[in-house]
């Protein structure tokens, strides 16, 4: 008996042992421990390059060169590979970081063969967004509390972040929530904070910090937050001195004002710029910047869309913020919904550098209980602007305590297609091509089994569209936790343009918000060819037709059905889609993945499937009662 319960728990433990908790990412390299590094360098980042190909490059031997000829920027790099040697070159370091990366993630890929690879980032800043909070809980997290603000601080879990990162060519990070705390700049937390900075450094990765406008004033320091007040700005002159002796490196601050209750410069009658600017002459002298964010909407703007808010307030104030300024906006003009037009600040803001600000983390999208793979959204946002005029891209993370980074595995590979994406907006880069490599990376290399799911995931967003807002339907979420839908939503006591009913305007004749000419005309914000193609009903695309135009139940679709029929099929097909998601996943997929991860999507997917039936089933019967049809 007692041989029997040691073998049952020897057995018990080789299971747990081997258990997948996913929390290695896409980072799955296995030690062979046979490559020699070749070079003269020291630093803590080349020592960490060392030991990442000395423990996982397949071959004999890597060359590491620092090149200061090459013309591919600081951060770029080389990359000759060929009969097992490699010679990585760059210009700096960081180029020389990521170059190990990319040599081991394409080895681990099967690229046995020889290769050359010359590439550096199209953004200058590749940053993610966290919106921790002090106390550890993260606003729109989805995976467990804040890896930053618990204590104490687990070391080894920031350094697996940190690698997971520059693996993928992220270069800072934004520590705390937008809706930041006045604690935050106290020295207690920058101490936290240094700590942080140290371990993130040798990875090439910069801390950044959001700030409560209000800070000195909350805190007692002064009597006003006024910018253009001198103890203010004197405040914050000693603030930023005393951050970087810390914090050498820091990168600067992140703002949300007079935003959603957010204390700002309009407190004190005085514009953005003037409080932008009181903060980038702080931190001009260090190399810091400030990003000073467009999503505002409110009080200013009382009976205006809310979509056009953001260019009504930035506009006239393009060309008069400090050359350590940028605006970084949202990639819709509304709030991170399934689909949305790219923000026309992209067209009206030219004097102003800019950079954008993507969701990875799901708020809208499924909370990270939905497979909902978020580059062809992201796709769709960079082929509408020019990337070219962005100094950066920001995306607000998904990353928490959970073992496996993200609540949902495959949640994961946002996280790893925002770093691409925002290494190379290259449209060879495509969604399928991402999706393929983080197949690869992160279950194996089955063909059967990454084509099968890369195509899955590719039509994810489409999908969850269709079952949550089709034909630009929009802002149609449940109160305060926007998880499944909410259609009649109304409280008196909240802004209307909080509510549901507000952006869908649903009658016995029609549906839709008309933001044409005759309208709003929010379409008049963007650049003439795009201005004149949402205006025209005929023109405008359909995915975004009711998000323009108000529109009857009985218009005929480009298809030949009814407004009314379409929106039917859509919700149908978005339900169709993620049933044949789960069965798919359920009763093939089974034989490729291990055990843990298998049931923990399994689950997911059928939690998904169920969702979006409710989507379904409530918005058809609350708009069936309008359309007057079955």
């Amino acid at each position: 008996m007692r041989t029997l319960l040691l073998s049952l728990f020897i057995m018990t433990a080789s299971l747990f042992a081997s258990a997948e908790d996913g929390h290695q990412l896409w980072l799955r390299f296995q030690p062979v421990n046979q490559a020699k590094v070749n070079t003269t360098l020291k630093s803590p980042t080349i020592d960490i390059i060392r030991h990442e190909l000395e423990t996982y490059y397949p071959g004999s031997e890597v060359t590491l060169t620092i090149d200061a000829g090459l013309i591919n920027g600081d951060e770029g790099y080389v990359i000759d590979h060929h009969d097992g040697r490699a010679t990585i070159s760059a210009r700096s370091e960081s180029g020389l970081l990521y170059g190990c990366y990319d040599l081991l993630m394409r080895c681990a890929r099967g690229y046995s063969t020889g290769f050359r690879i010359n590439t550096a980032p199209d953004f200058q800043l590749r940053l993610l967004n966290h919106w921790d909070n002090l106390d550890g809980s993260i606003e729109r997290g989805y995976a467990g509390n804040s890896i930053f603000w618990n204590r104490p601080l687990d070391v080894q879990l920031i350094k697996d972040y940190a690698r997971a990162n520059a693996s993928i060519g992220i270069n800072g990070s934004v520590l705390n929530n937008v809706n930041a705390s006045p604690q935050m700049l106290t020295a207690p937390y920058l101490k936290q904070v240094k700590a942080i900075a140290d371990i993130l450094r040798p990875y090439h990765i910069r801390v950044y910090l959001s700030i409560n406008f209000a800070t000195p004033m909350a805190l007692k320091a002064t009597k006003t937050a006024d910018p253009l007040d001198k103890s203010v700005a004197r405040w914050w002159q000693r603030k930023a001195k005393e951050i970087y002796k810390l914090i050498p490196d820091f990168g600067g601050f992140l703002v949300k004002a007079n935003s959603e209750g957010q204390p700002g410069p309009g407190d004190f009658g005085r514009s953005h710029a003037d409080g932008a600017n009181m903060l980038a002459d702080a931190l001009k002298p260090f190399g810091g910047i400030v990003m000073w964010r467009c999503f505002v909407y409110g009080a200013n703007h009382k009976g205006e869309d809310r979509v056009k808010q953001a260019v009504s307030e930035f506009k006239p104030l393009d060309g008069k913020f400090r050359d350590n300024v940028i605006l970084q906006t949202k990639n819709g003009p509304l709030d991170f919904q399934p689909r949305e037009p790219y923000s026309p600040v992209f067209d009206q803001i030219k004097l102003t550098p800019n950079m954008a600000e993507l969701q990875i983390t799901q708020e809208y999208l499924g909370q990270s209980r939905h497979l909902v793979f978020l580059a062809p959204m992201w796709r769709e946002f960079l082929d509408d602007v020019n990337p070219q005029q962005l100094r950066g891209i920001a995306g607000v993370a998904n990353i928490g305590l959970d073992r496996n980074w993200c609540g949902h595995h495959f949640s994961q590979a946002n996280w790893y297609a925002f770093g691409r994406m925002a290494w190379d907006t290259n449209y060879r880069l495509t969604p399928q091509l991402i999706a393929e490599a983080w197949l690869e990376l992160t279950f194996g290399r089955d063909p059967q089994f990454v084509n099968t799911m890369s195509q899955l995931m590719v039509e994810s967003h489409e999908a969850c569209v269709n079952y949550m807002m089709p034909l630009g339907l929009h802002h149609i979420f449940k109160f305060d936790h926007h998880y499944g839908p909410e259609p009649d939503g109304f409280i008196a006591r909240y802004p209307l343009e909080w509510c549901p009913v507000y952006y869908h305007k649903a009658t016995r004749d029609s549906i839709g918000f008309d933001r044409s000419s005759t309208g709003t005309n929010a379409t008049g914000q963007y650049r003439p060819d795009v201005a004149r193609r949402y205006d025209d009903i005929k023109t405008c695309p359909e995915n975004l037709l009711l998000w323009f135009h108000r529109v009857p139940w009985t218009y005929r679709m480009k298809d030949g059905s009814t407004l009314w029929e379409s929106l039917q099929y859509h919700y149908n097909e978005g339900v169709l889609w993620t049933e044949h998601a789960h069965n798919l996943w359920h009763t093939k997929m089974r034989h490729y993945v291990d055990e843990q991860r298998w049931r923990e999507v399994d689950e997911r997917l059928e939690h998904q499937a169920a969702n979006a039936r409710e989507w379904r089933d409530v918005c058809l019967q609350y708009f069936g009662r309008y359309a007057n049809q079955p």
